[in-house]
């Protein structure tokens, strides 16, 4: 798992690298079904 630390003023996050390469695939995915939908 890779994670990255991204602080803002006092407060800090960690994102999961993993998780938000899948998420943008799911996007990807679906645009591309939308654009299908478009051309019909």
């Amino acid at each position: 798992m890779y994670a990255k630390l991204i602080i803002d003023g006092d407060a800090v996050y960690e994102t999961d690298e993993e998780c938000l390469r899948q998420k943008k695939e799911e996007k990807e995915t679906k645009e591309k079904g939308k654009k299908g939908e478009q051309k019909k």
